[in-house]
């Protein structure tokens, strides 16, 4: 549970600069250089150690880690985490638990179904109008509930070969593909260069409408949100960008000057949380997590229910107080801070949303509703008469 002190905190925009790497030495402009955090990233045990009081289960989870997924930090998202308290929201979704080796019956290792949804290695159609592309196997940081565990980090069973020409060639011949998702790995792992190549080639498909890119790098290494990225991504609308932020003290100064910079190029910006337990699985951490982001200028899009991934169960949290959170919203702040409840549907069924019951009663004559406060009201339903200019 959230205690209200930390929670009145976490409402702030909090500089993490240098942190933990204070009286090390390190200069301003090597911490303000992606470059520089990806290589200090936090990687072993001795690391962890040397910066945190780590709890057994913790100890043993990353003795372990390297056997299904890396563990990896950026010095900039290991600053937001509490030294002293394991329960900290931060550790619980990036520093490996002895949790994730108990396999529950229905967890898999592809919740989503994208192998099987999969006509060319690494290209996911599973959508009439839209695929997802899969463009590198590697993040800045590793979330312990990674759908993707089985092909990302190098640490999985599986690994990620993704035919480039050949999924070009996919795209060019299928005429019904409208949108694509750029993602991974995370996409902004790749330099300016590369990714415009990845853009400029999608974009010269004519049929192709609409591009995305899914990263969690603007929160886990703000510094990577240069101007020259930024520029260049200008460059290629409409291009949208869906972020991943589950608390809110991940959003720090310099994650909010990041976003506002790729929103003042013409970036709109969706947040797509996971529901996850001693995260945010509380109304109030919810609440100040979605109007955060609507000061950054990130919408929010999705809340998922946690994929049912494998050594995922001590994350996972009851559907009953997903709704629960989504009632303590709707209604009772800005709409524009609702994101849609989903179950990705386990097997490869697509995102299903999910929503409290207002809808008390309906028939062909009218529906009952009830609102926010639990207020019921009749609505008629129009008696459909034959329009001469309709049926003209």
């Amino acid at each position: 549970m959230h205690h209200d002190s930390q929670l009145d905190l976490d409402k702030s925009f909090l500089s993490h600069s240098p942190g933990y790497w204070s009286g090390e030495g390190i200069t301003e402009k090597e911490w303000n250089s992606h470059k520089w955090q990806l290589r200090n990233r936090i990687t072993s045990l001795s690391q962890l150690e040397k910066h945190l009081n780590l709890h057994e289960d913790e100890r043993n989870g990353v003795i372990l880690s390297g056997t299904k997924l890396s563990m990896s930090i950026t010095p900039h998202f290991f600053n937001l985490i509490d030294r002293n308290d394991p329960n900290c929201p931060i550790r619980r979704q990036l520093i490996p638990r002895i949790d994730e080796t108990i396999i529950s019956p229905y967890e898999m290792s592809d919740p989503c179904g994208e192998d099987s949804h999969m006509p060319v290695p690494g290209l996911v159609h599973r959508y009439p109008d839209r695929v997802l592309f899969l463009v590198t196997d590697r993040c800045a940081s590793y979330c312990r509930y990674c759908t993707r565990s089985r092909v990302v980090s190098g640490a999985g069973d599986q690994t990620l070969s993704t035919e480039f020409e050949a999924a070009f060639d996919y795209l060019e011949k299928h005429t019904e593909v409208r949108d694509v998702l750029l993602s991974g790995g995370d996409p902004l792992l790749l330099s300016d260069s590369k990714l415009e190549k990845f853009l400029s080639r999608l974009r010269s498909i004519e049929h192709i409408e609409f591009i995305r890119i899914g990263t969690r790098i603007p929160i886990f290494m703000p510094q990577r949100v240069t101007d020259d990225l930024c520029q260049m991504l200008q460059k290629y609308h409409p291009l949208f960008m869906s972020v991943h932020i589950n608390h809110p003290r991940e959003l720090t100064l310099e994650v909010k000057e990041g976003l506002e910079r790729l929103a003042n190029h013409g970036v709109p910006l969706g947040n797509q949380s996971v529901l996850l337990r001693g995260v945010n699985d509380d109304a109030d951490v919810m609440k100040v997590l979605v109007h955060k982001m609507l000061m950054c200028r990130v919408r929010p899009y999705y809340l998922y229910q946690l994929d049912l991934i494998q050594g995922s169960s001590h994350l996972q949290v009851p559907v009953a107080k997903g709704l629960e959170i989504m009632e303590s919203l709707r209604g009772h702040t800005t709409g524009y801070s609702v994101p849609q409840y989903v179950i990705d549907a386990p097997g490869g069924g697509g995102k299903v949303p999910i929503n409290p019951d207002y809808i008390v009663q309906r028939n062909s004559e009218r529906v009952i509703i009830r609102n926010f406060e639990g207020k019921t009201f009749e609505y008629p339903e129009p008696a459909v008469q034959p329009d001469p200019l309709l049926d003209y």
